[in-house]
């Protein structure tokens, strides 16, 4: 159906409600899967169903304390890892393509994606940032994300 596809995943994430919006996200972008690492909060919560509004009943998902064993587990797969973060070196998400499979990593609201995880990443993006705040929503930057690696090879 899509030329690309897409896992997530989302390190130490802290509100249920961002976690919650990332289950409807990736419902509304075809996402194949979530990985939920370190800290994150998972299913069956309250918090998060009330934003993912029972996506995440279908929408298929795991829980890995390690984010580094759930990469190197894609990479071994196939997947090339792609970071969202502010990173010397970037690229800007509306001149990345990605690749055929895709994983798309996102980190903690405030301090971001951990070095440790940045270094295994294949490829770094960021949005472009036109105000006076220097990020976005960790679930708001999901979506403008994964909205271009969906649409950027897709024409659905």
């Amino acid at each position: 159906m899509f030329n690309t596809q897409i896992i997530l995943l989302a390190h130490n994430i802290r509100s249920l409600w961002n976690v919650g919006s990332f289950f409807r996200t990736a419902d509304a972008m075809g996402v194949e899967k979530i990985y939920l690492t370190g800290y994150t909060a998972q299913p069956p919560r309250r918090e998060i169903s009330k934003t993912a509004i029972g996506a995440e009943d279908w929408i298929d998902w795991e829980y890995q304390k390690d984010p580094v064993k759930a990469i190197e587990g894609l990479k071994n797969e196939g997947w090339k890892i792609v970071g969202l973060e502010l990173e010397d070196g970037a690229e800007k998400i509306g001149d990345y393509q990605p690749p055929t499979k895709v994983c798309l990593v996102l980190g903690h609201e405030v301090t971001g994606v951990p070095e440790d995880i940045i270094k295994l990443c294949d490829d770094i993006v960021y949005i472009p940032m036109h105000g006076k705040k220097e990020s976005l929503n960790v679930s708001v930057a999901a979506g403008i994300a994964l909205d271009h690696l969906r649409n950027s090879l897709n024409h659905d």
